[in-house]
């Protein structure tokens, strides 16, 4: 019998929201509104326009005018409502890329495990590319040298560009896409800097990119420090790749410029409100809000979420869900954080384990990244976690780009996710998982010490026969 049988589950893997933290009392209450007033009711019920709910948009822009506070207000024409940040990511495939004609997808490395099937399912087996990160985010310099190395792959496509897609006047096709995440990213925590967010736009331009951003845990941030208390945000500290690329050297739409512009911010209500709403939307110029809404499946099924649309949009109008985020999830999450932090402190670090660290200002989002002591792996601490603790933990090479992880590698590293399990299971998760460490760290130096040993054995009989033979 396994001796994990008699300790309750821990499960550091799953990156949902913790049920405490589910505002399903302010879900019923929009529910109930829009479901007896047939002036909402009606228009939810049926398939709706091809954005979205407009009321939704127009609440979206304004809440996110509000938390970002960029140079120009946000405008519903830039919005599309999706079904989800998945969804997104599939509809902006189908619309702006095309399985010949792009060249690769760039994706910044540790990645989004569930990602990788989005892409492949566009066609895109085989052109999958890794693109390492350090603590600024994505490393853009080394992203420019392989998209030349590209670029010169296929220096003879230009004249005569090979599509499966047909020309429609509501897309483009761009010959790279780039994937990331930039605020405490899935699964690193990484956050992107502002020098390397204005360096990925102009590569992005440069190169006829499309960077899509996953902003889906931008609003869930707090301050890094205890001092601050567990108080939330209410603005963000750094602007969007997206707003970025609407100003910077004359905006995404500035003279000689298509108007698609480079940027797709991807945001989601799963992680604030509750995933199974699965309402989302996409944000960029109005071309590329307009054509993420002219993808095939919304074209026939009509608006995504049109229904679920309807109770955000009055969760958003009442400013509740906002405050729901400010005063509910933020300080739930950062004590969370900091309840994990600590255990890391205590338990890991003094085994030699190490973890990815937010910036002096700001942490948030979902994961702690751990890296592993040599020559301990991530997938072998994970099996024994599950076998011997009842623990489970992502390892590193999950997050591994499928075609190429030979090159950019995590096999000593692991992910845990602490908005999930009850913040009092949280410390004892670790507590656990360094069990694991140290019972494999102990399995490994007597291992050391046997071979150690042996070899030493080894050595002296050569040295008798060496010396043996030398006398005779």
């Amino acid at each position: 019998m396994s001796s994990s049988t008699s300790k309750p589950l821990i499960n550091l893997l799953r990156g949902w929201p913790s049920t405490s933290l589910l505002p399903a009392s302010l879900v019923k209450r929009a529910a109930d509104t829009a479901l007896t007033t047939p002036s909402i009711a009606h228009p939810g019920l049926l398939y709706g326009p091809d954005s979205g709910h407009p009321n939704l948009r127009k609440s979206i822009a304004a809440w996110l005018t509000d938390f970002y506070h960029p140079q120009e207000p946000v405008r519903d024409d830039r919005i599309c409502i999706s079904g989800g940040a998945s969804q997104s990511l599939g509809c902006l495939l189908q619309v702006f890329s095309d399985p010949i004609y792009t060249r690769a997808i760039w994706i910044s490395s540790p990645a989004y495990m569930l990602a990788f099937r989005i892409f492949e399912d566009a066609g895109f087996h085989g052109k999958l590319r890794s693109v390492p990160e350090d603590d600024e985010g994505i490393d853009v310099e080394f992203l420019r040298r392989e998209i030349q190395k590209t670029e010169q792959e296929h220096r003879g496509d230009r004249d005569s560009p090979s599509m499966l897609k047909p020309k429609r006047p509501w897309s483009k096709i761009y010959r790279h896409v780039i994937y990331v995440v930039p605020n405490h990213s899935n699964p690193s925590s990484v956050s992107m800097s502002l020098e390397r967010r204005e360096h990925l736009v102009r590569l992005a331009r440069e190169f006829d990119c499309l960077v899509v951003c996953d902003d889906v845990y931008d609003f869930l941030q707090w301050p890094a420090s205890t001092e601050s208390g567990d108080s939330g945000l209410r603005q963000c500290t750094l602007p969007r790749v997206v707003d970025i690329d609407r100003v910077l050297e004359g905006g995404a739409e500035g003279p000689g410029r298509d108007g698609f512009g480079n940027v797709a911010s991807n945001g989601s209500f799963s992680k604030i409100c509750g995933p199974g709403l699965r309402t989302g939307w996409v944000q960029g110029t109005r071309k590329l809000a307009y054509g993420v809404s002219q993808a095939g499946t919304t074209r026939s099924g009509g608006a995504p979420s049109q229904l679920t649309s309807t109770y955000v949009s009055l969760l958003l109008e009442w400013g509740e869900l906002q405050e729901h985020v400010y005063g509910t999830l933020q300080p739930a999450l950062a004590a969370r954080y900091r309840t994990m932090v600590s255990a890391i402190e205590k338990h890991l670090v003094p085994l030699g384990v190490t973890y990815a660290q937010p910036g002096k200002e700001v942490a948030g989002g979902y994961f702690v990244w751990l890296s592993l002591p040599e020559p301990l792996k991530g997938a072998e601490v994970a099996r024994l976690g599950r076998e011997q603790q009842n623990l489970i933990v992502a390892e590193g090479e999950m997050f591994e780009v499928p075609g190429d992880s030979k090159r950019i590698k995590f096999p000593r590293d692991v992910r845990v996710c602490f908005a999930w399990e009850a913040e009092d299971m949280l410390e004892q998760g670790i507590a656990r998982l360094g069990q694991v460490i140290l019972e494999a760290q102990r399995r490994g130096n007597m291992a050391d010490g046997i071979q150690r040993e042996t070899d030493e054995n080894d050595r002296k009989k050569t040295t008798m026969v060496e010396g043996g033979a030398n006398y005779w």
